[in-house]
């Protein structure tokens, strides 16, 4: 069974009114959240993947977390179909995984991810806040096989609710 991380990017800022979207750097509590996150994030099974839309906020995010995890930042797969994607994009994306790694990390938006989460499964939330972490078991053989309701929620981790 696949194991799928959905991980939102940590919180950015908002004041540099020169830089696009796409550009914005996180805020100081994005650079203190992410760490810390990803120290929790140690926990889970060992990530075989991490595939980060190429925002800038959502791939400083995962280079973070490859550096708590001990993965080469050049490993990070970049998609750029992640950036401003539905829920129907981010769920082609995941079914379109290919060479059938055990676990993958996600790291991308909002709205999306929230309703990528919520077909896959029962959450305790309605929205994922920055940089939170969503862990599923997925019951399907491969990637291709993941659709609504196949997934199973294991974790659920956000930077207010502490530490386990």
């Amino acid at each position: 069974m696949p194991l799928l991380t959905l991980i939102r990017h940590a919180k950015s800022a908002w004041d540099y009114p020169e830089l696009s979207d796409f550009e914005r750097p996180l805020n100081e509590r994005g650079r203190r959240d992410a760490p810390r996150m990803a120290l929790r994030a140690q926990a889970l099974p060992k990530v075989t993947r991490l595939i980060s839309s190429p925002a800038n906020r959502a791939l400083t995010t995962a280079r973070v977390f490859a550096e708590h995890l001990g993965i080469d930042f050049d490993a990070i797969h970049i998609e750029p179909k992640l950036y401003e994607a539905s829920r129907k994009t981010l769920l082609e994306v995941v079914t379109r995984i290919e060479h059938n790694p055990a676990h993958v990390m996600l790291f991308g938006h909002n709205p999306g991810f929230s309703e990528l989460a919520h077909t896959l499964g029962h959450c305790p939330f309605d929205e994922m806040p920055t940089c939170a972490i969503v862990h599923f078991r997925l019951d399907a053989k491969t990637w291709k096989d993941v659709g609504p309701g196949s997934g199973t929620l294991v974790k659920y981790l956000f930077p207010k609710d502490g530490f386990d």
